[in-house]
């Protein structure tokens, strides 16, 4: 897993990436975080997910796509279902979701440069370490970076 600090947002705008994932729960709403920066720029990010049943719990797991082809910039954002909701105490992010999420990922886009954002340990109160090794054993071999969140 590579490390750097940015907004990755920006970061894809600018080339470094050619897929994002970012954690989504099962509601179709992207209302806080990073969902909610992606949903106000990238609307059809946001139309991907309303394309899925709202609160359907067999989205655990897998994924939406959507290429991003404008402004001079491409790339692929995937709206990973790795929790149920957003409300409720206590950890919120599903470890089996994430790890199937970042399984399919890896089927999917093979070969190509990664990159997210700390999926399911900010407002799904999930642990870090856990995911990190989640994502390191799903992603091995391929191009995958953690973007720790710093604005511009």
């Amino acid at each position: 897993m590579n490390i750097i600090r940015g907004d990755l947002i920006e970061l894809a705008k600018a080339g470094i990436f050619d897929v994002i994932i970012h954690g989504c729960n099962c509601q179709c709403r992207m209302g806080r975080g990073i969902a909610l920066t992606i949903k106000q720029q990238f609307p059809e990010a946001y139309a991907a997910d309303c394309q899925t049943e709202i609160g359907d719990r067999n989205k655990l797991g897998t994924f939406t796509s959507v290429d991003i082809d404008r402004d001079g910039f491409n790339f692929t954002i995937v709206n990973g279902y790795t929790q149920f909701h957003w409300q409720g105490e206590g950890v919120l992010a599903d470890y089996d979701a994430i790890r199937s999420v970042f399984r399919s990922v890896k089927q999917k886009f093979a070969g190509k440069r990664i990159g997210y954002p700390k999926i399911g340990a900010g407002l799904a109160k999930g642990d870090w370490e856990i995911i990190a090794a989640i994502v390191e054993s799903e992603l091995a071999g391929e191009n995958h970076t953690y973007v720790e969140f710093v604005s511009q």
